[in-house]
């Protein structure tokens, strides 16, 4: 996708809000396949398994309107970037990879090990299951990073101009 700049957003602000589009979309992913997957469909777990099945199906549902409210937030400002040609989809996906693979580390660190809101799956040898999240989370946070500063300092393909 073209690059541009028109009168009222500059480069550097157009590269910023295609990284946070990102970021809410791989947050909002991450989570809504998390939630998806191991809470629904596998039952591994629920948000919060440290009271009644009850609360812990009250707190997936708290969960889940998270992951959608950070998905629309980044497919909000993603469309704005698209409408204005300003969308770098390169970027983006650096984006979308640092969101979901720092929400999949702060999920496996903090709220898993710290906190013990609940862990991936009750199991008694959880080692494989963290190391396989924790991991897959760095590997997603690595590559967006290299995509970004990648696309960092690029000037851009085109520029917009409405003057007459």
């Amino acid at each position: 996708m073209t690059r541009y700049t028109d009168n009222n957003h500059s480069t550097v602000t157009n590269d910023k809000r295609n990284i946070w589009a990102g970021v809410l979309f791989g947050i909002g992913l991450a989570a809504f396949l998390d939630e998806t997957l191991f809470h629904q469909l596998l039952r591994w777990h629920h948000f919060y398994d440290q009271s009644t099945t009850d609360i812990g199906l009250i707190s997936d549902g708290l969960f889940h309107a998270f992951s959608w409210f950070a998905t629309i937030g980044g497919l909000f400002i993603l469309a704005d970037l698209r409408r204005r040609k300003a969308l770098y989809l390169p970027r983006w996906w650096g984006g979308v990879l640092l969101g979901a693979g720092g929400f999949q580390l702060y999920d496996g660190l903090i709220q898993h090990k710290l906190m013990r809101l609940h862990q991936i799956r009750y199991v008694e040898n959880l080692i494989l299951y963290d190391l396989v999240w924790n991991i897959l989370a760095v590997v997603m946070i690595i590559i967006g990073v290299i995509l970004v500063l990648r696309t960092n300092h690029r000037q851009p393909e085109k520029t917009a101009s409405y003057e007459s």
